[in-house]
C-alpha cells in the first residue's frame, strides 16, 4: 500500500527524516540550513498523490514504532504520534499539487514540544 509513496525515495530519505524531526523536536536547525527547511519539505512531497488509506496506514506503523522505541512516557509518545498526525495531513494535502507547483512561503520550518505546535 505504501509502496507507491516511497518507492522513489533517495537512500539518504531516512538521513533527512531523522534531521527533519530532530528539528522540529528542538533540535539544531540542521534540515533548515543544510536540506532547505520547511518549503523543501513541501516540495518534496508534490505529486506523490498520498491517500488518506495510506496515510492511515503510515499513521499506524508509525504508532507501532512509538510504541516500541521511545521510552515508556505517556506524554512523549502522544506528542510524537500528535505531531505525526498533524504532518501527515499537511502532506496528504500538497501531495495532491502536481509537482512543481508553488508552495509559497510556508515559514520556517515547525516546533513541537510538549504543549504541541510552538
Amino acid at each position: 500500500m505504501l509502496a507507491p509513496v516511497f518507492a522513489n525515495f533517495s537512500r539518504t530519505h531516512t538521513e533527512h527524516v531523522a534531521v527533519w524531526l530532530a528539528e522540529v523536536f528542538g533540535g539544531p536547525a540542521r534540515f533548515t540550513d543544510e536540506f532547505g527547511g520547511h518549503q523543501a519539505l513541501l516540495r518534496a512531497h508534490l505529486g506523490l498523490a498520498i491517500t488518506e488509506e495510506q496515510r492511515l496506514r503510515w499513521m499506524e506503523l508509525m504508532t507501532r514504532a512509538v510504541e516500541k522505541e521511545l521510552p515508556d512516557d505517556e506524554m512523549l509518545r502522544f506528542r510524537v504520534i500528535e505531531y505525526f498526525d498533524w504532518g501527515t495531513k499537511i502532506a496528504r494535502e500538497v501531495s495532491a499539487d502536481p509537482v512543481g507547483t508553488d508552495v509559497g512561503d510556508p515559514g520556517p520550518t515547525p516546533r513541537w514540544g510538549w504543549n504541541g505546535l510552538a
